[in-house]
């Protein structure tokens, strides 16, 4: 019978630790609209230096606005192997959930 309270206290503690929200990973992905890849800038609003395919899972680093207002997110992720820092887009294309 102690076997089986220890087991049973075990078992939630084990699932107080693993449901516990606030380690959930936050995962965020391009979800252009268009169709198209979405653009990277350099700086918000600013030059274009590269783009990023719908689905891609991505990194918010950083949140700033441009001189309309706009949101802007610079965001960085994996790409063959390596962790990389790409630059601004626009926030509303990219979409975030908790896994």
């Amino acid at each position: 019978m102690v076997f089986f309270k220890s087991l049973f206290l075990t078992s939630i503690f084990c699932f107080v630790l693993t449901a516990n929200p606030s380690q959930a990973k936050e995962i965020c992905k391009v979800t252009d609209p268009t169709g198209t890849p979405l653009n990277v800038r350099e700086s918000p609003n600013g030059k274009v230096i590269n783009a990023l395919r719908n689905n891609r899972e991505v990194e918010i680093l950083e949140i700033d606005f441009d001189q309309q207002g706009r949101h802007w997110a610079k965001v960085a992720g994996y790409y063959q192997g390596r962790y990389r820092v790409w630059g601004w887009v626009i926030r509303e294309f990219i979409s975030c959930y908790k896994s």
